[in-house]
């Protein structure tokens, strides 16, 4: 009588269908390794906090001023932190060998960004809810919309940050070069987002440019709150426009990782 082998245990594809389970379990590890990083936190929480309240005392006599430009950075300070922590965490799992291990486990690509992903969006739902509640109920930013929908760009412009903090660690090979990823994927944005200066009154080639930048439609959103009292077509437009920019980068995000040994 002969005898069977024994069939080989399912291996899991790299291209393998999200896995809510899996994505699930990535991101409460991530969640757990935050909680002992009390100053990752308390850049995430308090600095978009911290700078809210700083800009409202430096426009303290000019309330006109800090309402103009406080609902924008509302969403450009979430977004800024979001991508530094983001990216410094990410690439420090990267070097310390963690993310290695992870990718040798029955675990898909799409699962540990989704995973990674939601860890960050949880903060930045908290974040998110802090600077808001802060600049309308503590700092007095007057806006005629729905604070509802001010807290909707401000939590996608944070989802953004992270979208764009995961992608950009993947071509850091260290932390200092992740923090140099900043001028080139942030201030850019940052000086064409229409803060400084209307994107209408721009060079055509500079304004042609800021139509393609996500940071632009989260200031265009934030103002559309700041002056209708009702959702709008251009703040959905905008509020789409970020959403889709940020689950794009977490796809590429997907595509580009990679283990660092064969």
């Amino acid at each position: 009588m002969t005898t069977r082998a024994p069939a080989p245990a399912p291996t899991l594809s790299r291209n393998a269908p999200l896995s809510a389970a899996r994505t699930a379990a990535t991101a409460v590890r991530v969640l757990r390794q935050l909680r002992h990083d009390p100053r990752s936190i308390a850049l995430m929480l308090l600095v978009p906090v911290l700078m809210l309240t700083l800009l409202r005392f430096v426009f303290d006599g000019d309330r006109r001023t800090f309402d103009g430009i406080g609902a924008s950075l509302l969403g450009i300070f979430p977004l800024i932190t979001m991508f530094l922590v983001t990216s410094i965490a990410t690439l420090r799992e990267r070097t310390s060998g963690t993310l290695e291990r992870l990718l040798a486990l029955p675990l898909g690509k799409g699962d540990l960004i989704a995973g990674y992903a939601l860890a960050f969006g949880a903060v930045a739902v908290v974040q998110s809810l802090l600077a808001t509640g802060l600049a309308l109920w503590l700092l007095g930013l007057d806006v005629v919309g729905s604070p509802w929908l001010l807290l909707l760009v401000a939590l996608l412009d944070a989802l953004l940050g992270t979208a764009l903090g995961l992608f950009v660690s993947a071509f850091a090979a260290s932390e200092f070069q992740a923090v140099q990823f900043m001028p080139a994927v942030i201030f850019p944005q940052l000086l064409l987002c229409g803060l400084f200066a209307a994107r209408d009154t721009m060079h055509p080639v500079l304004e042609a440019l800021s139509d393609v930048l996500p940071m632009s439609y989260a200031v265009d959103g934030m103002n559309q709150v700041l002056t209708h009292t009702d959702t709008t077509a251009a703040f959905v437009r905008d509020a789409v426009v970020v959403a889709a920019c940020a689950l794009l980068v977490l796809a590429l995000g997907a595509a580009t990782l990679r283990r660092r040994t064969p």
